[in-house]
C-alpha cells in the first residue's frame, strides 16, 4: 500500500478517491456543471464527455455496465485486502489509536470548512469533487446504480483510514516499529548509559516559516543530555569484566596447576624432626597426606610422584621437616629411620611391656602395671582369662607385628592395637568348633597349643610335626610320657629364661607351678608367648604321625622320635654338633 489507501498501480483502489483520474489537485477548474463540495452530484453519463475548463478531456475514460462490473469485483478484493492490512496495522499500532482519533477530527473540521467556502485546496482554482461522486463517474449518480447520494463516506468513521491530504500537506506514513527496535531505542535511552537524569538542562527550537505555515508552530528539536555519567558507566562496566577476567584466569591457572602442571615441593634433606605414625594399609596418596599435615613435604603429590608405585611399610617414622619428596621417600625406605615397635611371634609379654615403656619414655613397668590393671578393658576376646591360674591374661593376644609406638602415646593405646590385632588374626576361625574337633576344651586352650608350637618347634618347616607331638603326648594312654608335655619351655617360662640345659628331669619336677609340665599333666593354664600365624596354623592341623620325642640337630634338621630310646639315639647326635659348633 502506498499513502492513503493507494495501491502501487497508476489508479487508485477506490473509485471513489478525489484522487481518481487525477482531478482537483492541481488547480484545475471545477467542471462545467460540476456542484462543489455539499452540492448535489449531476450525474455523467458514458456517452457524455467529461468538460474540464470548458474543455474536453479526451483521457476521461468512458465506462460500461461490464466494466462496472470489473471494477466493482477489484474494489471488493482490494476492500478485502485493505480490511485485512487494517486489522493487523490495528494491532500493532493500539497505542496511536487516540492520535489517529483526533486527527480525523482535525480533518472532518477543515472538510466542513471548505464546504462552507465553497473552495478548493489551497490555491486552487475550482471546488474539489466530493467524496460521494466524481464528474463523469458512473458510480457517483443517483442512476448508476450502486452510488447514491445517501451512500456512505468510507472516510467519516473513527476506523476508517484518514481521508487524503493536499500534495502540500501530505507527509509519509510512519512504518510500525518493531519489537527490536523499540527495545533498541529504550536501551539507549536508559539514563544509565545516556547519563539523563530527568533534569531539562537546555530546550532549542527551530522556528520554521514553512512549518508555521502548516500549523505546526515551534518544533521542540531536543534537549542536551549530558555525557558525564557515559565515561563512569563505561570504567564501572570495564573494571568489572576486568576482575572477573582476571579472576578466572587465576582460578584457571590454580586448577591447572593443581591437576597438569608439577607439584609443589621443597628442596634438600629438611632440618628438624618430626615423627608420623603412617597407619596400617596407607596408600601413597595417604601417606603424602599426613607427611604435608606434619610439616615434612610440601604438598601430598610431591611425595607421591617421587614414590613412584614404592611401598612404604606402616609404622612410626623420625623424619625431617621441610623435605623434599624425593627425600622423605628414601629416608621412609631406610630402617634407620622407623621408630616402629617390631614383635616377632614367640617373644613374651614381658619383653613386649618393657620396649614400650622404652620407646614411650615412661618408667619400668608402667606399660605391665596397666596391663594387669586395665586387662578386661583392652578388648580381649570372651573366652580369654577363663583360669584362675593364668599368670598374665595378654599373654598370646599381643600379636607378633609392627606397631608405631612413639612418645606422647599411651600404654593402653599400643595395648589395644597389638590386642586388636590378635583378635583379627584369630577370630578368622571357629576356634569353640576347632577346640571340639581337636578335643580341647576351650579357644584358649588352641591358642595355648599354638604359643608351645612357636616356642619348641625352631623352625617353620617343623612345626607341623611339632604340633603332632604336642597332640600325642597330651593323649592319657600313651606310654612314654603318661599325659605330661615335659617341655623346657615351660620351664623358662617360669623363671623368666632360655636356657637350652636346665638340668636333670627329677629336679625339674620339683618346681612346683601350674605352668610346669614336667610336674602337670596336660596343658598349662594359658599361652607362654605371643605365637604367630603359621603356629597357630599347625595347631589347627597338625601332621598325622607317631611321634613323641623331637630334637633340633641343626637349623635344617631336626629328628623326631617314637620311642624314648630312639631319642636318646638323636640327642646324643645333637650334642655332637654342639661340640663341632663350640658350644
Amino acid at each position: 500500500m502506498t499513502e492513503y489507501g493507494r495501491s502501487s498501480g497508476s489508479e487508485p483502489w477506490h473509485p471513489e478517491d478525489p484522487l481518481y483520474g487525477d482531478q482537483g489537485w492541481g488547480g484545475q477548474q471545477a467542471a462545467a456543471g460540476q456542484p462543489p463540495y455539499g452540492g448535489q452530484p449531476q450525474q455523467q453519463y458514458p456517452q457524455q464527455p467529461q468538460q474540464y475548463g470548458n474543455q474536453q478531456d479526451p483521457y476521461q475514460p468512458q465506462y460500461d455496465q461490464h466494466e462496472h462490473d470489473q471494477q466493482r469485483q477489484q474494489y471488493d478484493q482490494q476492500r478485502q485486502q485493505y480490511d485485512q492490512q487494517q486489522q493487523q496495522y490495528d494491532q500493532q499500532q493500539q497505542q496511536q489509536y487516540n492520535q489517529q482519533q483526533q486527527y480525523n477530527q482535525q480533518q472532518q473540521q477543515q472538510y466542513n470548512e471548505q464546504q462552507q467556502y465553497n473552495g478548493g485546496w489551497d490555491t486552487g482554482q475550482h471546488p474539489a469533487m466530493p467524496y460521494g461522486a466524481s464528474p463523469g463517474d458512473t458510480y457517483g449518480g443517483p442512476q448508476s446504480g450502486y452510488g447514491s447520494q445517501q451512500e456512505a463516506d468510507y472516510y467519516a468513521t473513527p476506523e476508517a483510514y484518514p481521508p487524503p491530504q493536499p500534495p502540500g500537506r501530505r507527509q509519509a506514513e510512519p512504518e510500525p516499529a518493531s519489537d527490536w527496535d523499540a527495545e533498541a531505542q529504550q536501551e539507549e535511552t536508559h539514563p544509565f548509559f545516556t547519563g539523563d537524569d530527568g533534569r531539562d538542562t537546555d530546550d532549542e527550537y527551530d522556528d520554521d516559516p514553512g512549518e508555521s505555515r502548516r500549523g505546526g508552530g515551534r518544533e521542540r528539536r531536543g534537549k542536551t543530555k549530558k555525557k558525564s555519567r557515559n565515561g563512569c558507566a563505561c570504567l564501572v562496566v570495564s573494571l568489572i569484566l576486568v576482575g572477573g577476567l582476571g579472576g578466572a584466569g587465576y582460578f584457571g591457572y590454580q586448577f591447572w596447576q593443581s591437576h597438569f602442571g608439577p607439584a609443589e615441593d621443597y628442596t634438600g634433606a629438611g632440618s628438624g624432626s618430626a615423627e608420623v605414625d603412617i597407619p596400617k594399609g596407607a596408600g601413597l596418596g595417604e601417606i603424602g597426606t599426613i607427611l604435608k599435615k606434619a610439616g615434612v613435604v610440601k604438598s601430598a603429590g610431591a611425595f607421591v610422584s617421587a614414590a613412584d608405585g614404592k611401598s612404604i611399610e606402616a609404622g612410626v617414622y623420625t623424619l625431617a621437616k621441610g623435605m623434599s619428596g624425593k627425600s622423605a621417600v628414601e629416608a621412609m625406605l631406610n630402617p634407620a629411620s622407623r621408630n616402629n615397635l617390631i614383635v616377632t611371634p614367640g617373644k613374651r609379654n614381658s619383653w613386649v611391656y618393657e620396649q614400650i615403656d622404652k620407646r614411650l619414655g615412661i618408667k619400668a613397668g608402667a606399660t605391665e602395671a596397666v596391663a594387669k590393671a586395665k586387662a578386661k578393658t583392652l578388648g580381649l576376646p570372651e573366652w580369654a582369662d577363663d583360669n584362675k591360674d593364668i599368670k598374665d591374661p595378654l599373654e598370646g593376644f599381643l600379636y607378633p607385628a609392627t606397631y608405631p609406638v612413639a612418645k606422647g602415646m599411651k600404654p593402653e593405646a599400643v595395648l589395644q592395637k597389638m590386642v586388636a590385632q590378635a583378635n583379627e588374626a584369630f577370630g578368622k576361625k571357629d576356634l569353640k568348633a576347632e577346640a571340639a574337633r581337636l578335643g580341647l576344651k576351650s579357644p584358649l586352650q588352641v591358642l595355648t597349643v599354638a604359643s608351645l608350637v612357636q616356642a619348641e618347634g625352631k623352625y617353620k618347616h617343623d612345626f607341623d610335626k611339632v604340633s603332632r607331638v604336642v597332640y600325642n603326648r597330651l593323649e592319657p594312654n600313651n606310654a612314654e610320657t603318661v599325659g605330661r608335655l615335659e617341655f623346657d619351655s615351660t620351664i623358662n617360662y617360669i623363671k623368666s629364661g632360655s636356657k637350652l640345659d636346665l638340668g636333670a628331669v627329677d629336679d625339674l619336677r620339683k618346681i612346683k607351678d601350674p605352668y610346669n609340665t614336667y610336674d602337670i599333666k596336660g596343658l598349662p593354664p594359658g599361652p607362654i608367648g605371643n605365637p604367630g600365624l603359621d603356629a597357630f596354623g599347625s595347631a589347627l592341623k597338625p601332621t598325622p604321625g607317631p611321634w613323641y620325642y623331637f630334637v633340633s640337630i641343626t637349623e635344617d634338621e631336626t629328628l623326631f622320635a617314637v620311642t624314648n630310646a630312639e631319642h636318646e639315639r638323636n640327642r646324643k647326635k645333637y650334642a655332637e654338633q654342639q661340640k663341632k659348633n663350640g658350644q
